[in-house]
Formats: structure tokens, C-alpha cells, sequence
């Protein structure tokens, strides 16, 4: 297949995927803002989130960064603002930030040396706890432990649940589509004795099985 081709074609195999971004800055307060859709969640205790740092193009400012400050945010790209965040996939010199040619805004709180994006309603920051290289492709997996959480308060349910719809949190599919999703159900935690139920939004059981 021709390279922007198979590109996209094998982007797409995997489906619906998260759409977040990566902020960052180095040693004289540069920022970086960079769009990611390999974060995964790894572990609630202690809690790991990671994602795939793609082979080196001989600019890796996000990677050169984390490893300076030991610090990066991970923002959820909403409806409101995912051109935004697309735009930021653009190959920018080192010296001009994403954040201002994306019209997306740094915020900082007390103890985290990066940048959050204002916009995001759902973001954290993390901590650098271990860089995985994978030989294969001369890509890089990077774990982060989550040390603060900011969450708009409507979207948090009373079993810790985060109801990512109430957000307007986008997914992206291939490399350039954006997609809004929509909720089937909650079911219960599956027993190999039970069939599962439906429970609520805020995780209380509704009382019917859901077996067509």
C-alpha cells in the first residue's frame, strides 16, 4: 500500500479511540501541547495511566520534555473545542507553543511543573514512573502515576463513575475523524451466575435483566 494510505487504513482497524492532550514544558518554561489517542488506563492502585510515544522523527518535544520536568498534564478533547486540539498535530517549530496558535489556554495549579488546558473539563497530571521502549517499531510506552484530578463536578457519579457524555468528550477514529458517543447502558458487574442487569447512571441497580 502506498505509505498515507496504509496510514490510515491501519489507524482505523482499531476503532473508536480516546482523544487527549499531552501538556507539557521544559527547563525555561517552554510549553508544548501535543494530541495523543493511545492513552490507555493501566492500574487504579497505584494509578498508571500510559500511552505510545510513535518512532523518533527527530523532534520529540513531548518526550524531551516529560523527561526534564518528570511532570505532564493529559486533557480530554471536547466537543467545544476539538478543532483546537487537531490543530495541534501540526509540526510546529520548537519555539512557537500549540497552545497560542490553537487558541487553547495554559492553566497551572501548585506543584505541577506543566500546563493544563483551561478548556478541557476533565484532565489530570501525572508523574514520569517508567519509560518502556519498544525495539520493534523504535516506538516508546510512558507511564505516568496520576497525582491530581480536576473534574467538572455535574459529570462525577456516586459510585465514582464519570459520566464522560455529560462532558461532550469526543473519540476519534482513524487519524482525522471525530465522533460524539452515545450511552446504550450501565450494566451490573457480570457473575458466571447471573446474567447481568441494568443499573443506573449513578450505578444503583434498576431491577430487570437486560437478556433479548
Amino acid at each position: 500500500m502506498p505509505n498515507r494510505y496504509r496510514a490510515r487504513f491501519v489507524n482505523s482497524l482499531s476503532g473508536f479511540k480516546s482523544v487527549n492532550l499531552i501538556g507539557t514544558q521544559n527547563e525555561n518554561q517552554q510549553t508544548n501541547l501535543a494530541i495523543f489517542s493511545s492513552v490507555v488506563h493501566l492500574g487504579a492502585n497505584p494509578a498508571l495511566v500510559g500511552f505510545v510515544m510513535r518512532p523518533d522523527n527527530g523532534q520529540r518535544d513531548t518526550l524531551n520534555n516529560i523527561i526534564a520536568s518528570q511532570h505532564y498534564t493529559i486533557n480530554q478533547v471536547s466537543n467545544a473545542f476539538y478543532r483546537n486540539a487537531h490543530q495541534t498535530s501540526a509540526r510546529y517549530p520548537k519555539e512557537i507553543t500549540e497552545f497560542s496558535d490553537s487558541n487553547l489556554t495554559p492553566a497551572y495549579i501548585k506543584g505541577v511543573n506543566a500546563p493544563f488546558v483551561a478548556q478541557s473539563q476533565l484532565k489530570y497530571a501525572l508523574r514520569l514512573k517508567q519509560i518502556l521502549p519498544i525495539e520493534l517499531n523504535n516506538s516508546q510506552f510512558i507511564i505516568g502515576e496520576i497525582t491530581h484530578v480536576i473534574c467538572a463536578e455535574n459529570a462525577l457519579q456516586d459510585d465514582g463513575y464519570i459520566d464522560i457524555e455529560a462532558l461532550q468528550t469526543v473519540s476519534v477514529s482513524g487519524l482525522d475523524s471525530y465522533h460524539l458517543s452515545q450511552r446504550l447502558a450501565r450494566l451490573s458487574y457480570a457473575k458466571p451466575d447471573s446474567y447481568t442487569s441494568q443499573i443506573s447512571l449513578s450505578g444503583a441497580k434498576k431491577g430487570h435483566n437486560q437478556h433479548d
